[in-house]
Parts: structure tokens; C-alpha cells; sequence
């Protein structure tokens, strides 16, 4: 089984691309139009579309705590805090994680890269 990602509209083109050379799928933002959309709705636009969120934006970390002290259920974050990993380093990351996350940690989990 290999997970797949939706990605935020900071993360780079290049991420996007070096996932689906690798045969990872790989949903943007900007594709699904939601690049204005607040960010509570895009932890749920994720979980809607069974995917998980990447992001560089710790406002993520705070909502995936509440929704975890709350109960309500989401796809996983992954979260890469900007600049503290390269591009190919964040591409190698998500692919293991696409191919390894357990069926626990593929809800109501975060994930921080570098792994």
C-alpha cells in the first residue's frame, strides 16, 4: 500500500515532481483550487480527499493538537519546517513515508522531516 500526499502552496514545484517520478500521487493546492482556503479546511479538504497533508506552516501542528485533544479525526500531517531540509532529502522523506506509514499512523499523526 503507498499513501498519497496533498501538498500546500508553499511547498516546492520540485517536491511535487520528484514525488511522481517516483510514482507517488500527488495532489497541490494549486490543482485543486483550495490555494486561498483556510487552513482548518484544508486539514479536512485532506482527509476528504484520504490524503496527507504536507506543509511547511507550523499553524498545522497547533490545529492537528486540537483536533487530537478533541477527537475528531484527520489525515495525517507531514510536516517539514522551511528550510531545514533540502528538496531531494523532503522527496526521499515522503517516499518512505508513502511506502512505509502504518495503518496508526496514517490518522491523526504527524510526521516531521527530516525523518
Amino acid at each position: 500500500m503507498s499513501y498519497a500526499f496533498y501538498m500546500d502552496v508553499h511547498i516546492p514545484r520540485a517536491v511535487t515532481d520528484g514525488l511522481r517520478l517516483r510514482d507517488i500521487d500527488v495532489l497541490t493546492t494549486q490543482e485543486d483550487g483550495t490555494t486561498e482556503t483556510e487552513d482548518a479546511n484544508l486539514m479536512d479538504r485532506a482527509t476528504e480527499l484520504d490524503r496527507f497533508f504536507v506543509t511547511h506552516d507550523d499553524d498545522f501542528l497547533r490545529l492537528a493538537a486540537a483536533h487530537q485533544g478533541s477527537g475528531k479525526r484527520f489525515r495525517t500531517i507531514v510536516y517539514a519546517r522551511h528550510l531545514s531540509v533540502s528538496i531531494g532529502d523532503l522527496v526521499k522523506d515522503l517516499e518512505i513515508i508513502a511506502h512505509t506509514a502504518t495503518e496508526a499512523e496514517s490518522w491523526n499523526y504527524v510526521f516531521y522531516v527530516p525523518l
